[in-house]
């Protein structure tokens, strides 16, 4: 099986081609239907307009009763071999009677209404009758809108049909009728398509988001698991290699009959054990914090106190660095309700920190004070800093600053992903500032009641 960093890149790429192919396909297809309702339309709205012609052409015909009203028509110079075609089998055009003498706009209008109503189509629309090149019948707005045609026939789509209304030559009348472009946008009826479209292509680009997102999360856990195990294996090992040469030792015949190497030996192999049950401890606390069962004692107690006893406790870790705190405890109101045990190993462990990532003639300035509503402590040091990048990440959980050697300073990355927990569970906030390479503050502010 392919390693994740490397089958990463392909199933992006693929995810990537199928969805571009989905949006493709989704555009054509509207693409299409939009093309064929449009024409569905414009062939609905002819229709209309050729069922109005036929009826105004079938009101414009007279009955045919008797070869008496043929021969009439052959007295008055028709051709006795004319055939004209009857309407309806039993019906003939009337002579020589115009369109415009036989109806009126308003008739000729609710008649186009009803006919475009019939087939579901808007009725908004303007007309006019042709006869002899001239409009002889025309609808009440035509002559305000004829302009606005013929200046920009885009905005009407036009419709005729011939109305056939001399039986003596073959002379015609035309229908004219013109019907607003934005009738024929066809988004409007498709809004439901479109819009499904959109939405189900915005929930693919969704997920498609979500899958790249959880990806790298399980890229960057798969790393982060390797180290911690890295990390886990170095620190547990230590103390059990340290442990078992101990007890080496004290079986040795030599050691056994002195007393003062035997104290010696017990007393690092309870040093170590002290050590393993700390780191196990540790990683007890962090399954607690990420389970959010972790409760808090909350007394009223001396953070000055804290701070000073923490610092004392550390002094040999600080002697060894050559380094030295600065205590600058101006806060006038030094008492917060917190968690004694919690708070105190919030401070321990940025107090540690400070002193693994330092250089010698580490320095270490711890300073206090109060705002109106908040107890402000501030943890400065002239260590080795933080990049911008780390400075982001450094309260996630198992994560280390890489410093040339990933096992050169001990710890699982718990340390401040715990203090940040601490800090949150106690409603206060911490701020990182830090330049690579001379030093990182600590600013935590905590409410005060």
């Amino acid at each position: 099986m392919l390693p994740l960093r490397k089958i990463f890149p392909i199933i992006i790429a693929l995810i990537t081609l199928s969805l571009l192919g989905i949006i493709y396909i989704q555009y054509s297809w509207i693409n299409s239907a939009t093309h064929i309702k449009k024409e569905e339309k414009e062939q609905k709205t002819s229709e209309a307009v050729d069922a109005v012609a036929k009826e105004m052409m079938e009101r414009l015909a007279v009955p045919i009763n008797s070869r008496i009203q043929l021969q009439n028509f052959k007295r008055e110079g028709t051709s006795s071999s004319l055939n004209l075609p009857p309407i309806n089998g039993d019906r003939l055009l009337r002579p020589t009677e115009p369109v415009s003498r036989l109806f009126d706009p308003k008739e000729v209008s609710e008649m186009l209404k009803k006919s475009m109503k019939e087939r579901k189509l808007d009725t908004v629309f303007e007309f006019g009758i042709v006869e002899n090149g001239y409009y002889q019948l025309v609808s009440p707005g035509f002559s305000e809108r004829i302009q606005k045609i013929s200046e920009d026939s885009a905005l009407y789509h036009q419709f005729i049909a011939s109305l056939a209304y001399n039986i003596i030559t073959p002379e015609s009348g035309q229908l004219y009728v013109f019907v607003p472009s934005t009738s024929f946008k066809v988004f409007k009826y498709m809004g439901w398509m479109i819009s499904g479209g959109i939405l189900f292509t915005a929930i693919i680009v969704t997920a498609f988001a979500l899958t790249i997102r959880t990806m790298l999360g399980q890229k960057k856990l798969s790393e982060i698991k390797g180290d911690f195990i890295n990390n886990m294996t170095h620190e547990l090992k230590t103390p059990l290699a340290t442990i078992s040469l101990a007890i080496d030792a004290i079986g040795n015949e030599k050691v056994m009959d002195n007393k003062d190497k035997i104290r010696y030996f017990s007393g690092i192999i309870k040093e170590e054990n002290k050590r393993m049950n700390k780191q196990v401890e540790s990683i007890l606390q962090s399954a607690l914090l990420e389970k959010d069962e972790l409760s808090l004692n909350l007394q009223p107690i001396d953070v000055h106190q804290l701070i000073s006893s923490t610092v004392e406790n550390l002094q040999l870790q600080l002697d060894g660095k050559n380094g030295k705190v600065q205590l600058q405890l101006n806060a006038h109101q030094p008492i917060i309700k917190a968690d004694e045990v919690h708070f105190s190993n919030l401070i321990f462990n940025l107090l540690d920190n400070a002193i693994k990532y330092s250089k010698d003639n580490l320095e270490v300035k711890i300073t206090t004070g109060n705002t109106r509503k908040n107890f402000v402590i501030s943890i400065a040091d002239n260590g080795i800093g933080m990049s911008r990048d780390t400075v982001n990440r450094i309260f996630e959980k198992f994560y280390r600053a890489h410093t040339g050697n990933v096992h050169n300073v001990k710890g699982f990355g718990l340390g401040l992903s715990y203090v940040k927990a601490i800090v949150d569970a106690h409603k206060g906030r911490i701020r990182v500032e830090s330049i690579l390479g001379k030093g990182t503050r600590f600013t935590l502010e905590f409410p005060q009641d």
